[in-house]
């Protein structure tokens, strides 16, 4: 980050640090007032807080309540899990309940930290999210910081891949929820894809903290979130280029630019491509789809490596988080790139997916009305964190002084000769009884290494992509005396490396094996954890002081990163709370990072010198190479980062009116008015579309009036009107308008008194949200189709993104219209199916004057129950309790589901069964939904 970015987001973080201060000092002073509490009077002060929060105290981080709060905290930590918050964990806490990153060093008890915002922010009601880089953490935190909160009095729990929607929902009703940003993210898409209110489970978006908040809101940030459906496509074309792909040569058949990762076919490319085909020209219109597929064959074939970008696993192609080395379960490479590979690596092609519902990472976590995070790594992206997400980053002080030292880099001229010194060193240290940590950048060079030490008789564990499930468990032993542990980019992050081992870890791993769980049985876990926890810090207690003799964890990086964070998040494993540490990084010109940038003026060098392969140089220039490289990739990928954003926030914008109107029709929002107005706007649109001449003689009206058939019973004729008229020459736009609306208008008050009000509610309701679903699918692959081509534009002179806004909001608008149309034409058109309890066909008027159907509630509680009921196809299925059942025979295709109306009708009142677009029987001359048909105007 340039100097004097960095000086401008550090302004007045002194003054903030200040405050912080005075906040921890604060909560100290008052610490003996609960030491004396007993555990039901710690409990109570929660119920006092929320009756001080409902009668308008604020939470702010100068009033009284925040320091009480955290002082109780601290004492519930103390109580249940033995420990109790440093002095700069009370002023992380501070940060976070701010709406600030608080950077806080590896070891510094982040987990812990977090305890303080989220109870504070708990008591107000409205729920706490906090967001975990996997499911492991998430229930890991959820079970251990969990039972501070559940000894409070507040509820606890965690979303997880495997659960249910109505487990889910149970989930985000707790006053604190754990779970991943990839759960609360596609949480939220699901909930905008719902059938009716039943189905949501998210309650809002409140207050969350994020874990490793520059892995998710920073790493994993160029990846949107998706929901996913089957699209219509062949897969026979990814084998035939998956054969093509590698008879084609680098650099004489096709170019590579890996710094952009992306590839450009050449002339003799494209005429061995259509030799090999058999067509006369690849880039014809007709074969523009076999461009991409060509360019993803090859893109396949150099850009994406086994065992570093994929690994295969059930014979599947899955994709390996590049930044922790993670297997993302669930996750496909989009645009047809990962049937590419899948047809690259000879495994079976998946169906290509077209896009239902989608969001990026930034704007899923700018919904969020106070968004917090910590990490050990934040200030390299302050000021993305800061433009992005309005978020400052405040540096909390370590508890201890840092004692870690921080061995100048090694580089060697070739790789096996690094690897090789790698292994030596290990090999010493191992000897010596000292924990070493080696950070590889991905799982095939942790498996090549993993070869030599096995050669060499070194006992390790390799954490990887392959081995993510016994993550934790090697992680928490890796400060063991002896211990070799090999990590594919940082995996196991979240997860404390304690020298000699973890008591906390081993404690509760015992009682797990017991069938003690803090969330399913906290009661008799909280009675066994003290004593398990004395047993394993007894165990411990001489192996820690051995390895402290021995000069702590040893962390070795064997390739410096893309990102010079993760490259701290390595470094900084090493060296907590003050424990001694020391960490090196191995280098070679062979490196993909040296390779990609300045590795030729580097190699210069060392050739010019004459220095052998396996002697290492250490050198300002070769510092600076590397420097400038992490530098460049990661101003690559923060322009990615930002390059994904500016378009989806074009998106974001129309996503933000659809699911707002698609909520209100869930909310079951009386949508008459909102109806009357989609048919006037759709007949403005017919006649419009046929009057644009001056002439009346050019206008084709036979064709407006055969539309017009297609969308409603018209019952006016052509003729009826150039009566009217004297003669079509006498005819106006405006007077086809006016008698067509009255027409209509008139027509859909005869379908309203045909279904009743409550059964024509529920048919807008059921007809409206099917609507927004078929066309928002339909405008998102539009939106994806002019996506994948808008950057050609530049090659025009214009900007890419100006053409996405300005063609982007063309097409919502075409979307906007389109809806209203079918909405229209659908009211008219579904044909309405009123059955028995036995499933016999009824009439419609001896529904009516039943008086009533059943709904959902009463079907199910009586099953002998005879009133009338419907069901049929029609929309799809729709689970509201009062709704439709509906056959559609015309209008796109058939989907099938079950629903059941009500209809009520009272005898004693006056307004009863009169039309909401009728005169009101008061005599006011106004309609009836105007005046005594609103709500509001009835006695």
């Amino acid at each position: 980050m340039p100097v004097l970015i960095d000086k401008i987001l550090r302004v007045g973080e002194g003054r903030q640090v200040k405050r912080l201060r005075k906040l921890a000092d604060d909560v100290l002073s008052i610490e003996s007032d609960y030491e004396e509490m007993s555990d039901a009077e710690l409990r109570e002060e929660t119920d006092k807080f929320k009756e001080r929060y409902a009668d308008g105290e604020d939470i702010d981080l100068d009033g009284a309540l925040i320091r009480e709060a955290f002082a109780v905290v601290r004492e519930a930590a103390s109580r249940t899990l033995e420990q109790r918050h440093y002095r700069v964990q009370l002023m992380g806490g501070g940060a976070l309940h701010l709406g600030n990153v608080a950077e806080m060093k590896t070891g510094e008890g982040k987990t812990l930290v977090s305890t303080l915002p989220a109870y504070l922010n708990a008591i107000t009601g409205n729920g706490v999210h906090i967001v975990t880089v996997n499911d492991y953490l998430a229930k890991r935190d959820a079970e251990w910081m969990g039972r501070v909160h559940q000894f409070l009095g507040l509820e606890v729990d965690v979303v997880l891949p495997e659960m249910n929607p109505a487990r889910r929902k149970q989930a985000y009703q707790a006053d604190i929820t754990y779970g991943t940003n990839s759960e609360f993210g596609f949480d939220y898409l699901r909930d905008n894809m719902a059938g009716s209110l039943d189905e949501l489970v998210q309650r809002g978006h409140s207050f969350a903290i994020v874990d490793e908040v520059d892995s998710i809101l920073i790493d994993e940030a160029r990846t949107p979130l998706i929901i996913s459906g089957a699209a219509s496509s062949t897969t026979k074309w990814y084998g035939e280029f998956a054969k093509i792909a590698p008879r084609l040569r680098r650099d004489q058949d096709y170019e590579v630019d890996e710094k952009k990762q992306s590839v450009g076919v050449l002339e003799s490319g494209v005429e061995k491509v259509e030799d090999y085909l058999g067509i006369d020209n690849l880039y014809d219109a007709g074969n523009s789809m076999l461009v991409s597929f060509l360019n993803n064959a090859i893109r396949a074939k150099e850009l994406y490596r086994k065992d570093k970008e994929y690994v295969i696993a059930d014979g599947e192609v899955r994709i390996v988080d590049e930044f922790t080395g993670r297997i993302l379960y669930g996750r496909r490479y989009n645009e047809g790139l990962h049937q590419a590979i899948e047809a690259k690596e000879g495994v079976d092609i998946q169906q290509e997916n077209q896009t239902l519902a989608t969001i990026t990472l930034q704007n899923y976590f700018r919904m969020y009305d106070k968004l917090s995070g910590m990490t050990g790594t934040a200030m390299t992206e302050a000021n993305e964190f800061l433009k992005t997400y309005k978020l400052g980053v405040v540096p909390i002080p370590t508890n201890k002084p840092m004692i870690r030292e921080d061995q100048r880099d090694v580089v060697y001229k070739i790789e096996e000769a690094k690897f090789d010194a790698i292994a030596d060193d290990i090999e010493e240290r191992y000897e010596a009884g000292q924990p070493v940590l080696v950070g590889t950048t991905s799982v095939e060079k942790s498996e090549y290494l993993a070869r030599l030490l096995k050669r060499r008789g070194i006992a390790h564990e390799v954490l990887n992509a392959k081995y993510h499930e016994k993550e934790a468990a090697i992680v928490a032993k890796a400060g063991r005396k002896g211990a070799v542990t090999v990590a594919t980019n940082m995996a196991g992050r979240g997860t404390d490396i304690m020298l000699g081992g973890s008591p906390e870890f081993e404690a509760d791993l015992e009682l797990h094996k017991q069938g003690l769980s803090p969330l399913e049985t906290p009661e008799e876990y909280e009675e066994a954890y003290p004593e398990t926890l004395e047993k394993w810090k007894g165990k411990l207690k001489e192996e820690q002081e051995e390895v402290v003799e021995l000069g702590g964890l040893y962390v070795l990086g064997s390739e410096r990163h893309e990102s010079r964070r993760i490259d701290n998040q390595l470094r900084g494993r090493s060296g907590r709370q003050g424990d001694p540490g020391e960490s090196r990084f191995y280098l070679s010109l062979e490196d993909e990072l040296m390779r990609r940038f300045n590795a030729a003026a580097v190699d210069t060098v060392m050739t010019r010198f004459n220095i052998p392969d396996d002697v290492p140089i250490e050198s300002k220039m070769v510092t600076k190479s590397i420097e400038s490289a992490q530098g460049k990739v990661e101003q690559q990928n923060s322009e990615i980062r930002k390059n994904v954003l500016k378009y989806d926030d074009v998106m974001n914008r129309q996503r933000e009116v659809v699911y707002e109107e698609r909520r209100k029709v869930l909310e079951g929002a009386d949508l008459s008015d909102q109806i009357d107005g989609m048919i006037d706007d759709v007949i403005d649109g017919y006649i419009a579309g046929e009057t644009e001449s001056n002439l009346p003689e050019d206008w084709d009206l036979e064709k407006l009036w055969k539309a017009l058939k297609t969308l409603y019973p018209i019952s006016i004729t052509i003729e009826d009107l150039e009566d009217e008229a004297d003669g079509r020459e006498g005819l106006a736009p405006e007077l086809i308008g006016e008698r067509v609306k009255e027409d209509v208008h008139e027509a859909y008050e005869t379908r309203e008194e045909e279904l009743g009000e409550k059964n024509m509610r529920n048919l807008e309701r059921a007809v409206l949200l099917e609507v927004f679903d078929t066309k928002w699918r339909e405008h998102l692959y539009e939106m994806d189709y002019l996506k994948e081509g808008i950057g050609m534009r530049a090659m025009a002179q214009r900007d890419p993104l100006i053409e996405f806004q300005r063609e982007g909001f063309d097409l919502f608008e075409q979307m906007m219209n389109a809806i209203k149309e079918e909405t229209v034409g659908r009211i008219f058109n579904t044909e309405i199916e009123f059955v028995d309890a036995s499933g016999q066909p009824v009439a419609a008027a001896d529904v009516l004057d039943a008086g009533a159907g059943v709904d959902a509630e009463d079907a199910a509680e009586d099953e002998d129950d005879e009133r009338p009921r419907m069901r049929g196809k029609g929309l799809g299925k729709v689970k509201r309790p009062e709704a439709l059942s509906y056959t559609k025979p015309t209008l796109d295709g058939d989907s099938s589901g079950e629903a059941v109306a009500t209809t009520s009708d009272n005898a004693d009142d006056p307004y009863a069964g009169t039309s909401r677009n009728a005169p009101c029987p008061c005599g006011s001359g106004r309609k009836f939904k105007r005046c005594h048909g609103d709500p509001k105007n009835r006695s």
